[in-house]
């Protein structure tokens, strides 16, 4: 499958490492222009090359040599005679003179012209560095233009490039500038500047490369803008430094893509910056109203061209709420286990609560609730008979799962009380004279309330209080039974996506419990998911799938996290989960059980309206006192009709 690079808000951008020769501006320029090539045919829309790029950043005293700089002029007009011929913006570190000063610049240039020069702020001038030997600050010029080949070009600092229809502007500093108090990149970002160019000469020494890292990301999380540091690689090597091509790539905090260090010839990093994304997670942050810290910049206008992406240089995780690292996945998994076991122990503490009440059922969601109960009880002192567990055995109840539900309460030494449902509901189905063979939803929803009106009246009866065990892929979908399973005295699980529910679990199978406990838990993580409310097969057989009624629980994962975190437009959405999910499903299959999300999401606010307390524990929250405010009537026509109009022929 194809996607147009403008019409989805994808920016490409390689950061290039060319091999070169200090003071050699002709080999230089050579390796530039190669690399240009084979960036534009890995469908690059700018090309960002290191600090000094065209000479060598570790010259020395040769920056005083005029050939130095008349050369570096000619190097640079060819730059741009390539870009005329090419389609690609090209932007490289060249030593430029103005005024009878010396400045460390980087130079933007497409389509056949160079559009803007911009020096260096901060002189780095400490330890191994002496740049203000050399170089004058930004802060030291005094025009707002120089000319190079007999044309003004823009000059300064306070300049941004912008591309009107995609809404790109780039921002544009070197090195140092990075490492200082307040980054120029600051100042640019709430100017609108949503794409940072770096271009570096960072040496290299024990502990750096880890700290740069962290810088690049760190920084990019603060100003929410793409950013991409680009440094020389070890040709540059000389006397008593070392440098190590550490090229990093980093969107709002996270890192797309980094260098192999230490190579001799060319590299090149290359990473689709998400424009959208930078887009929606400022809209969210109130920083970027504040007025009062923005500068005055001048806006160059240039333009990109569309690409078409065969497939996206960066990670598009099948599971966005799963890390694909086990040891982080597991980091996280026991992160939120312990935000889930603070939140509640809180609560417990609050109201002086020495009993709660769970239903369990021997599935994945009342399974981690009961964990949670039983690790929040453990660290406020309290015996584990105060947390009462009730099986409430209904009509698809199997022998499979009311077996684990037991085992798992006797193992934990909770005091399990067994209450079968069955006759209760059969005298409810006659009293308002409905057919007691008749699987419907009254069918359904009369188990569930059933069970939850057992729940809040054994609670009452020992003065505890009901933990809820609804999960937030169930409340975004509203497979939730109104008045039944959707109530509780307080919801741990609420904030935890479906698809990350049974990796808690398997984590404190493996880290907290053993033999057969660890045995039990496993097992509940590969018993199919269902709500088991409808009769059960003859052997036993879990006959009703929630899965095959709301859709893949990875796909509608998928879908609400690129709906709420991001707010993707339906048709990014579609596009990106046809280009993931592929092999698994075919495209009409995605596109309704999309169109099924759309439905189920904006029809079952009225549910997340009236939640309970509930625990908070990643980016993606449902209560409406908190992350997520909608009114329960909104009208979900215009994301289904997007959705509809888009020919999966052409995909």
């Amino acid at each position: 499958m194809t996607i147009s690079s403008k019409e989805y808000g994808f920016i490409r951008i390689a950061a290039i490492s060319p091999e070169m020769k200090p003071g050699d501006i002709d080999f230089n320029l050579m390796h530039i222009l190669s690399s240009l090539e084979k960036a534009i045919e890995s469908s690059c829309h700018i090309a960002v090359f290191p600090e000094m790029a065209i000479t060598g950043y570790t010259i020395g005293d040769l920056l005083y040599q005029d050939i130095i700089h008349k050369e570096t002029l000619k190097a640079l007009l060819k730059i741009a005679e390539f870009t005329e011929e090419n389609d690609i913006t090209a932007v490289v570190g060249a030593p430029i003179v103005d005024n009878g000063m010396l400045f460390n610049c980087a130079v933007l240039i497409s389509s056949g012209k160079i559009l803007g020069v911009i020096p260096k702020t901060f002189i780095c001038n400490s330890n191994e560095y002496y740049e203000e030997r050399w170089f004058s600050s930004d802060q030291d010029r005094v025009s707002e233009i120089v000319v190079i080949n007999g044309v003004e070009i823009p000059f300064g600092a306070n300049n941004l490039f912008r591309v009107k229809d995609i809404g790109l502007i780039v921002g544009i500093e070197i090195c140092e500038d990075l490492w200082s108090v307040i980054p120029p990149s600051s100042f640019q970002a709430l100017s609108g500047a949503n794409i940072i160019l770096n271009l570096s000469a960072s040496d290299e020494y024990l502990g750096k490369a880890d700290y740069r890292r962290n810088l690049v990301k760190i920084h990019s999380s603060k100003i929410l803008a793409g950013y991409v540091y680009c440094s020389c690689g070890p040709n540059e090597s000389s006397t008593d430094v070392t440098f190590a091509n550490h090229n990093i790539l980093s969107e709002n905090g996270v890192l797309l893509k980094e260098s192999k260090r230490f190579s001799f010839e060319t590299i090149m990093t290359i990473a689709d910056f998400d424009l959208e994304k930078i887009k929606n997670d400022r809209l969210k942050n109130n920083s970027y109203a504040n007025k009062d810290s923005i500068k005055s910049y001048e806006i160059i206008d240039f333009e990109i061209s569309d690409r078409t992406l065969y497939s996206l240089e960066r990670n598009i995780s099948k599971y966005p709420f799963v890390p694909e690292d086990f040891n982080k996945r597991a980091e996280i998994c026991k992160e939120i286990f312990n935000i889930q076991t603070a939140g509640l122990l809180k609560r417990i503490k609050t109201i002086g609560c020495k009993n709660v009440v769970i239903g369990i059922s021997g599935g994945l969601d009342s399974t981690l609730a009961l964990l949670v109960c039983y690790k929040a009880f453990n660290l406020a002192g309290l015996e584990p008979k105060g947390i009462k567990t009730i099986t409430m055995p209904g009509f698809g109840t199997t022998e499979r799962t009311k077996n684990n539900a037991e085992k798992l309460a006797e193992l934990l030494g909770t005091e399990l009380i067994t209450i079968d449902i069955k006759d209760a509901v059969n005298q409810h189905f006659k009293d308002i004279n409905h057919p007691a063979d008749q699987y419907d939803i009254v069918y359904e929803n009369s188990q569930a309330r059933e069970r939850t009106q057992i729940l809040m009246d054994y609670a009452n009866k020992v003065n505890g209080i009901v933990v809820g065990t609804g999960d937030l892929s169930e409340l975004a979908l509203g497979w939730c039974t109104y008045n039944g399973d959707q109530m509780s005295m307080y919801g741990v699980n609420s904030g935890v996506p479906k698809t990350l529910v049974k990796y808690i679990i398997e984590t404190q199978a493996l880290e907290e419990f053993t033999g057969e406990f660890s045995e039990i838990l496993f097992d509940i993580c590969s018993t199919p998911i269902s709500p088991e409310l409808l009769p059960k097969g003859k052997n036993d057989e879990i006959i009703q799938e929630t899965e095959k009624s709301v859709g893949p629980y990875v796909l509608n994962d998928f879908f609400l996290y690129y709906f709420v975190r991001m707010n993707y437009s339906p048709q990014k959405i579609l596009i990106l989960a046809i280009n993931i999910f592929n092999k698994e499903y075919n495209n009409e299959f995605i596109r309704t059980t999309l169109i099924s999300f759309y439905k189920r999401f904006f029809t079952q606010q009225f549910k997340r309206s009236a939640m309970p307390d509930g625990i908070k524990v990643g980016s993606i929250a449902l209560s409406p006192r908190g992350d997520w405010r909608m009114p329960s009537d909104a009208s979900f026509e215009l994301w289904i009709k997007e959705i509809k109009k888009i020919n999966l022929e052409l995909i």
